[in-house]
């Protein structure tokens, strides 16, 4: 089951990921995730941008993080 982030509701994480792929407006780059591991969706743009985990990590200001990858996009239902 994935999980959704907003990037700026400040909720309080135990671990960062960097985002790859994906539409190229997304407000943030570096997201909190809940549990890590899991698939990660943002809200963005009246959908949900979905990303994934990868093996890879990237040396960033904050550290070494683990890189999420785009996989879809989906609609918000109405």
């Amino acid at each position: 089951m994935a999980n959704t982030a907003n990037p700026a509701n400040g909720a309080n994480t135990s671990q960062t990921a960097v985002l790859e792929g994906g539409p190229p407006d997304l407000p943030s780059r570096t997201v909190p995730v809940p549990a890590p591991g899991e698939d990660l969706k943002i809200q963005h743009r009246g959908g949900y941008e979905h990303f994934r985990p990868t093996p890879r990590h990237q040396d960033t200001s904050e550290g070494r993080l683990p890189v999420y990858e785009w996989w879809e996009r989906t609609e918000i239902a109405e």
